[in-house]
């Protein structure tokens, strides 16, 4: 006897086709974390606010103004900047989003995949690893377009942008360089078997970074071989398109590159965050 199989056609009477899990579009599964992540920034805002903007501002207070106040030197010397402050602020805010990036994916990360088992939950439904890894960077990048823009707007009165546009075209490469090491941060933490790792990451990788890629004096007094070095690391390129904007003293050939640079980098990271996740949880 025939069997008679039910229609998949969208017509009427018959059941509409179900669309595989990998059929999933990409906007659509980011879409449905929404308010996973609504949630938890209404959980944790406040230390948000503690850590990413009144920290470095009380830094940039203590650096900018207080010790810059004992720093003479010309607007050569500082890359074209009129003062210290001037100088310190643009690379203070890069290295920042640096920070954080790095913060929001490294032990969050490490949580979601082998401590709370998060990303496990989220996979037993028809959403993939590009879903998980798209919704979770879209959190940083709004993390890093809040606490960015907000440190910004509370140093323009200070006089450290010398143009109109400086702001925008500064806060938008230092939201790049955030993201860049977002992915790069991303990737390498789902290939981590354990968080000891991450204060490696720290002690090698972050804090040498942060004191060695132009954020608080220029890299040509490295020597020549140290500013070479420094020149090749993502921070720098970020570091020095957030200056050269702010200061409205733009090379652009040099901060063509430095965009290709960060992201290049940013869509590397992108591939190896989905590859790394695939691999952890999947396969």
């Amino acid at each position: 006897m025939a069997v008679s199989t039910p229609s998949t056609g969208s017509g009427t009477g018959g059941p509409e086709a179900v669309p595989a899990p990998h059929d999933l579009p990409f906007k659509e599964g980011v879409l449905r974390q929404v308010d996973y992540w609504a949630t938890l920034w209404a959980r944790t805002w406040r230390g948000v606010v503690v850590s990413s903007f009144l920290s470095p501002f009380l830094y940039v207070l203590a650096m900018g103004v207080l010790l810059g106040g004992f720093v003479e030197a010309d607007a050569d010397a500082l890359e074209g900047a009129t003062s210290y402050l001037a100088f310190v602020v643009p690379g203070l805010i890069a290295s920042h989003a640096m920070q954080t990036a790095v913060s929001e994916t490294t032990w969050p990360v490490m949580g979601m995949i082998k401590w709370q088992r998060i990303y496990e939950s989220m996979l037993a439904t028809p959403l993939q690893p590009r879903h998980v890894v798209g919704a979770h960077l879209a959190s940083v990048a709004l993390h890093l377009t809040a606490t960015c823009a907000l440190f910004t707007a509370v140093m323009a009165p200070f006089g450290v942008y010398e143009s109109w546009w400086g702001p925008f075209l500064a806060f938008a490469s230092q939201v790049l360089c955030g993201m860049t090491f977002a992915t790069l941060v991303y990737a390498f933490a789902t290939r981590s078997r354990s968080e000891e790792s991450f204060g490696v990451l720290f002690r090698l990788g972050v804090f040498p970074l942060f004191l060695f890629s132009g954020a608080f004096f220029p890299v040509s007094n490295l020597g020549d071989v140290g500013s070479w070095l420094a020149r090749l690391t993502p921070l720098w390129q970020g570091v020095n398109l957030s200056r050269m904007f702010a200061l409205d003293n733009v090379t652009w050939w040099v901060a063509g590159v430095n965009v290709a640079v960060l992201v290049v980098l940013m869509l590397l990271g992108w591939r190896w965050s989905v590859s790394g996740l695939t691999k952890r949880m999947i396969a």
